[in-house]
């Protein structure tokens, strides 16, 4: 049943477009023969009947409305799918925006966006992501830069603050090439384009998988990313969700290889009381900040900014630490202070929330003897260079490497025992979960979710069998 006709059909005097018609019929809402999308909108135009369903009458009604106000003001409506010759249009503009609106100029414009709210670690991990992506967004040609240079260009490039500066010499032909070679955005939505770039996400540049957590770090900038380029008209719907999430990736599993036992602890902070100088004790002021790591689960930004306000070391006992910011190490152009460290709130946490730790009487020791020979910063802090400043991750790295060498024998140097400092954290929180800690207690102690716990160091919990089978068994009570 009709109810409604175009007002110019059969009057006007102007002929419609090619492909287009004047002469519509447009029906009521009907019911349709689905469970998920049971209402139905049908018109005719130039003959050809075109329909769609909707899952709610309201959809429907107003799909028939445009269409109807599309009618009263006598446009013209394409034969072969019944639109307005208005939604034509500007879908044909919209892909025109997409066309020109190319890689390159979209990624500057986006992190220029996202700079004024972001944490420097994340203004460096979008930087990250979307670097790893250009290199599939790029022409592909025997004369481009080697990959890494292009990384730097771009990572360069991205920076607000470089926007009206000449690339520095040795980036120069690589951000040209990133520059006049860049993809429309559209591209990502080319089957073959999209292939590279999950491989791109998943991959390091000399093929090895990259670490889960850096994949999925670089992975949720791109979609974010992508979620304004659909904003900006760039493209249609977002393609990362046609394709699976990358299954090559290595596992952000801990390995228990490692792990270092009380007698290899002892030994590595022992050995680093012995780095630098006499005079210098460059190592020896940094006993108490792996330790904190080692006994507390502290992560190294986290130790940085420790203050002695933050401590409760009583002369016996339990202490606590109650952590409430933290400094992690950026590149000085990813931080508005222009300086390598940027004072945060705690990790998954609110801007003014802390986070108590309780702390063995062996930490509580060490921190007392560190402070009764060091003092602290002028604003409190425990741990600083020799200046006074900030210590840097560079010198926490160079010390612990060269204790490794004094403390372990040459086939545990050449493994991955220990090898990061950031092992100790490890090594602390698989400790007390192999204690029998409860993981939810564990995950507040150390600033991350159960699931985090649970799925990190579940390869690292052994020697708790017979006792959970004790339990069971107590629990059942079965008769025998």
């Amino acid at each position: 049943m009709t109810n409604g006709t175009n007002p110019r059909a059969g009057k006007n005097t102007t002929s419609a477009p090619e492909g287009f018609s004047f002469d519509v019929r447009l029906w009521k809402v009907t019911k349709a023969q689905s469970k998920t999308r049971p209402y139905q909108l049908r018109w005719k135009v130039g003959g050809k009947v075109s329909s769609a369903t909707f899952a709610t009458i309201a959809l429907a009604e107003s799909r028939r409305s445009e269409l109807w106000q599309a009618m009263r003001r006598g446009e013209a409506f394409r034969i072969a799918d019944g639109h307005p010759e208005s939604e034509v249009r500007a879908a044909e503009a919209a892909a025109q925006v997409r066309e020109q609106l190319f890689w390159f100029q979209f990624c500057r414009e986006y992190v220029a966006l996202r700079w004024p709210t972001a944490a420097a670690k994340t203004r460096e991990s979008i930087a990250d992501g979307l670097a790893s992506v250009t290199l599939a967004m790029v022409e592909q040609d025997r004369q481009m830069p080697a990959p890494e240079e292009l990384r730097l260009a771009f990572r360069w490039a991205v920076v607000p603050k470089h926007a009206d500066l000449e690339p520095p010499e040795k980036l120069r032909d690589s951000y040209v090439w990133i520059e006049k070679r860049s993809l429309p955005v559209a591209s990502l939505a080319d089957p073959k384009i999209l292939r590279d770039v999950q491989y791109r996400l998943y991959f390091k540049l000399d093929g090895t998988p990259a670490a889960g957590e850096t994949a999925r770090r670089r992975r949720r900038a791109l979609n974010t990313a992508v979620e304004y380029a659909i904003e900006r008209g760039a493209l249609k719907e977002n393609p990362l969700s046609s394709i699976n999430k990358g299954q090559n990736s290595s596992s952000d599993r801990v390995d228990p290889r490692v792990l270092v036992n009380k007698t290899q602890a002892a030994q590595l902070l022992a050995a680093v009381s012995y780095i630098g100088t006499w005079n210098r004790k460059k190592g020896r002021r940094l006993v108490a900040f792996y330790a904190v790591m080692y006994f507390a689960a502290l992560r190294p930004s986290e130790a940085v900014g420790l203050k002695k306000d933050d401590c409760y070391l009583p002369d016996n006992g339990w202490g606590v630490l109650t952590l409430r910011d933290t400094h992690p190490v950026s590149g000085k152009k990813w931080t508005d202070s222009g300086t390598r460290h940027e004072k945060r709130g705690l990790k998954s946490r609110g801007a003014k929330e802390d986070r108590p730790v309780p702390i063995p009487p062996p930490l509580v020791r060490i921190l007392r003897d560190h402070i009764a020979e060091f003092g602290t910063a002028k604003d409190g802090r425990l741990f600083t260079n020799e200046r006074g400043g900030l210590v840097g991750s560079s010198t926490y790295w160079r010390v612990w490497r060269d204790a490794r060498e004094y403390a372990l024998a040459p086939e545990l140097q050449a493994s991955i025992l220990g090898g990061r400092p950031y092992d100790l954290r490890h090594t602390c929180i698989t400790t007390w979960l192999n204690a029998g800690v409860p993981v939810a207690e564990v995950a507040r102690r150390v600033g991350n979710s159960p699931e985090v716990i649970h799925r990190v160091y579940e390869g690292c919990i052994y020697g708790q069998e017979e006792a959970m089978n004790k339990k069971i068994e107590k629990e059942l009570d079965w008769p025998s």
